[in-house]
């Protein structure tokens, strides 16, 4: 395949959850031991139990933007650059190369309801879901597995995924990396989704019933993507250390694309929002194809 038309949704089936457990463990096994990869395995189960509604004491997820195919990209996005960091001659120790993996699984747990809890849905936790992540974590480190040292490692690393943390400025050298991997992953892969524009309407009604401010109308977080994606940009090359770019080395060595095509992906979605914001002669909605809004009206009716 000619490099300049490989996309990065095309390499991995992100809507099958077990191709994507198994290009994780392939990458993984690149590196490390194989064997260590079975504590990543169990928790990757544990996450899709709790997402699915099967695991006690929870109810199915209900957030339409932050779910289980959303941790599915982050997952990835965080192997592969691990993948990177290694394939640069520098990889991870790997008892933190699987707690990594295990922050990325359980980054968003925050959003899940607890089964006493029935008034609206997951999203009224967005300002708050960093912290219920954490305490989910915490309420259940023996089926993860996670000693007490595992336990503070990985919650340093989910807390680097607040975008207003300053978590990162505690954290030093390797693990300081790391955790700059995992908040750089879960920005990669939410903005590199082929639907990213059409599902920023599901992060409208999660921001609306979460009372954030200064998202009146479904346009107005299409308008302020643009800011969000400058700041992302920013945060990424500075506060996260620039450690994205080590995407590039996982997709020249392993697929042959000598380019960073989760940038490539995300580039090419701002690109065309730029023209539906500058383009006032038709609706917003009939230039956004990936998505029925209609369906979706009636999920949040």
């Amino acid at each position: 395949m000619d490099n300049s038309k490989k996309q990065v949704s095309r390499l991995t089936n992100l809507k099958n959850p077990e191709a994507v457990l198994v290009e994780i463990k392939r990458l993984f096994s690149y590196t490390y031991n194989p064997l260590s990869f079975k504590k990543v395995s169990s928790s990757y189960k544990l996450i899709y139990s709790l997402f699915m509604g099967d695991l006690p004491g929870y109810r199915k997820c209900n957030t339409e933007y932050h779910n289980i195919f959303h941790t599915l990209d982050a997952f990835l996005a965080t192997a592969r650059l691990i993948d990177g960091r290694a394939l640069n001659g520098n990889p991870l120790e790997e008892n933190r190369a699987v707690n990594l993996l295990i922050a990325s699984l359980a980054h968003d747990s925050g959003y899940i309801q607890e089964d006493g809890d029935t008034e609206g849905t997951g999203a009224k936790y967005t300002k708050i879901h960093v912290e219920r992540s954490i305490y989910f974590l915490s309420t259940n480190r023996s089926l993860f597995g996670l000693d007490n040292e595992d336990f503070i490692e990985v919650s340093k690393f989910i807390a680097c995924t607040g975008l207003n943390s300053n978590c990162l400025e505690e954290l030093t050298g390797e693990q300081r990396e790391a955790g700059s991997i995992l908040g750089s992953a879960d920005l990669l892969g939410q903005m590199s989704d082929r639907a990213y524009l059409e599902k920023l309407l599901f992060l409208y009604y999660e921001f609306n019933e979460a009372g954030m401010e200064g998202f009146d109308t479904e346009f107005d977080i299409l308008r302020k993507t643009l800011a969000f994606y400058e700041n992302t940009m920013k945060r990424l090359d500075e506060t996260l250390l620039g450690t994205y770019h080590l995407a590039r080395q996982h997709f020249r060595v392993r697929h042959g694309a000598d380019e960073n095509l989760y940038i490539t992906a995300i580039n090419n979605q701002i690109d065309y929002l730029k023209k539906i914001i500058e383009d006032e002669t038709s609706n917003f909605r009939t230039k956004l194809k990936r998505l029925n809004f209609d369906e979706v009206e009636k999920r949040y009716a």
